[in-house]
């Protein structure tokens, strides 16, 4: 068994990939920097690609080589866990700009349904559990997050799909993680109410302690991912699947 973290470096992504090498599960990161920490720690199991999963011709370059396939040769169960997003841009359609939707749709949609085909055609023929971590904003929409909540509902929307095809070896999950201490909530702390107007509730969700922490939310994450009922509901919310 072999996993695939996107977005390895910070927040949840890294909460993830040293919960899945604490497990002795080699991981493959990809993202725009490097974690010194994760290959400090676990050099035999760890190894990561400097790749920016928001740039579309980048990523089309690195699929386009041997390297996803070098690294998933000989394996039996694949893990994808498409964790890299953004929320940028934030606001009205007045305020976005053009290139920054092309990149959050690059990131949040493109990269993942593109990481998932891929996945599958490069493995070996075992099991591959495919999930994205996707957001209660893709069920649910919210002013001033147009761009995010479209997007998460289309990693929705592909799981679903996917699903539909038939694929025996193929499991998918959409998940909804919850709210989490990560950079990304401080984003919103930061971001003005005239362009996200919800951004007392999530002020309130820290200073109340209420946002989870990311170690403790990759523990239930996982043992969601490698447990028996992974995939039974395809697009899930940790904080309803009682794991």
């Amino acid at each position: 068994m072999k996993a695939i973290v996107t977005g390895h470096t910070k927040g949840l992504g890294a909460a993830l990939a040293r919960n899945l090498l604490a497990r002795g599960v080699p991981v493959l990161g990809l993202a725009r920097t490097r974690s010194d920490g994760l290959a400090q720690s676990w050099p035999e199991l760890f190894e990561e690609v400097e790749l920016d999963l928001a740039d579309g011709p980048a990523l089309v370059d690195w699929l386009a080589g041997n390297a996803l396939t070098d690294y998933l040769d000989g394996t039996g169960a694949v893990l994808l866990l498409n964790n890299a997003g953004m929320m940028a841009p934030v606001g009205p359609l007045e305020e976005q700009d053009p290139r920054a939707v092309l990149r959050a749709v690059t990131l949040n949609v493109a990269a993942p349904m593109a990481l998932a085909a891929a996945v599958v055609r490069a493995s070996d023929g075992g099991q591959k559990r495919i999930m994205h971590i996707s957001s209660g904003a893709g069920r649910h929409p919210y002013p001033g997050w147009s761009v995010y909540c479209a997007t998460k509902a289309a990693l929705d929307h592909h799981a679903r799909a996917v699903v539909l095809d038939g694929g025996q070896d193929v499991q998918i999950c959409s998940l909804a993680p919850g709210t989490i201490d990560t950079a990304m909530q401080s984003e919103i702390r930061a971001t003005s109410e005239a362009n996200f107007p919800l951004r007392q509730r999530f002020v309130d969700l820290k200073e109340t302690g209420s946002l989870v922490d990311p170690d403790d939310c990759a523990e239930q994450l996982v043992d969601y991912l490698l447990g028996k009922s992974f995939g039974d509901e395809v697009v899930a919310d940790l904080r309803t699947l009682g794991c």
